[in-house]
């Protein structure tokens, strides 16, 4: 806002205007003014620091205080379902087994006895490699059958017949073709990735608009410069949901693959904890399970959120 300040000889005033303060002096014939103000933010109600500070505390316990509730309200829960004693242990019991699990989690006592960070681990790298190879494969065939009707028609029927069958049906394939538990636990990791991804990638194509590949086909634009400046850039936000529906999907069958083929992973280590009747160490792996599905699902999602150009 500002402030005309008029001193005729050499007195001083002091005028408010607007709400601001503003000491004006004025000496001699140059009229030189000197204005001191205060803070807008102070005079404003609402808006000083305090308020502001006020206003991300509630914009916190907005967001955090419904999960925390949620949270607290299945523990409640866990220990009323608990407190009479069976076999399910209570929340306490199973707090002070995972404080003695978390102190040392990288531990090695032998190739069948390590630390749950090694199991959690050794299903990570199962799953990235499975998972890899599921989008080497699916991106370049859902492009394929997205641009190519005649392809998409012969592809159909193979993708509707195998697509519902249970990851979990591989594995006895995996077993007979590769001979060994890691081989075939990455296979079934492939088989159950690589659908979402060949679905939601040829989706993708086929909402691209038919304008774009118009002015493609007129600019005589070679396949190669359709697929980099036309296709990917359309298509990136639906390729980016199938890779998101893909590792939910992936690790949730890695843990039911590694019960049936044993060796290091969370999979076996809940079946070998439930071999020494360790019922609380199969309820932290449940946790532990829940949790590095929710990050990597959550990291996906920021990276789709990021490349949705849809809302902007």
């Amino acid at each position: 806002m500002t402030l005309a300040a008029v001193a005729d000889r050499n007195d001083a005033g002091t005028a408010e205007v607007g709400g601001r303060r503003a000491v004006l002096a004025a000496r001699g014939k140059g009229r030189t003014v000197k204005v001191v103000a205060a803070d807008a933010s102070a005079a404003v109600p609402g808006r000083g620091p305090g308020a502001r500070v006020g206003g991300w505390m509630r914009a916190l316990m907005r967001v955090s205080l419904p999960p925390l509730a949620g949270l607290v309200l299945l523990i409640g829960l866990w220990h009323l379902a608990t407190m009479n004693g069976g076999g399910i242990p209570t929340p306490a019991k199973t707090w002070d087994a995972a404080v003695a699990i978390f102190a040392d989690p990288f531990y090695r006592a032998g190739p069948n006895d390590q630390g749950i960070g090694w199991n959690v681990l050794a299903s990570l790298q199962r799953v990235a490699i499975g998972f890899g190879i599921a989008a080497l494969v699916g991106i370049p065939a859902g492009f394929l059958l997205g641009r190519f009707a005649v392809l998409s028609q012969m592809m159909n029927p193979i993708i509707s017949l195998l697509r519902p069958v249970s990851p979990l049906a591989w594995l006895p394939i995996g077993l007979l073709v590769f001979q060994r538990a890691d081989p075939a636990a990455t296979w079934t990791i492939f088989i159950c990735s690589i659908w979402p991804m060949i679905l939601n990638t040829a989706q993708g194509v086929t909402r691209v608009p038919q304008d774009y590949l118009n002015v493609a086909r007129v600019l005589k634009l070679s396949e190669w410069k359709v697929f980099t400046k036309i296709l990917f850039p359309a298509v990136l936000p639906y390729m980016l949901t199938g890779i998101r529906l893909s590792i939910g999907t992936a690790w949730l069958v890695i843990v039911a693959a590694e019960m049936l083929t044993g060796g290091v992973g969370v999979g076996f280590w809940v079946w070998d904890e439930w071999n020494n009747l360790k019922v609380e160490h199969i309820i932290i792996a449940i946790f532990v399970i829940g949790i590095v599905g929710l990050i990597l699902e959550q990291a996906l999602m920021l990276v789709a959120r990021r490349f949705n150009y849809e809302n902007r």
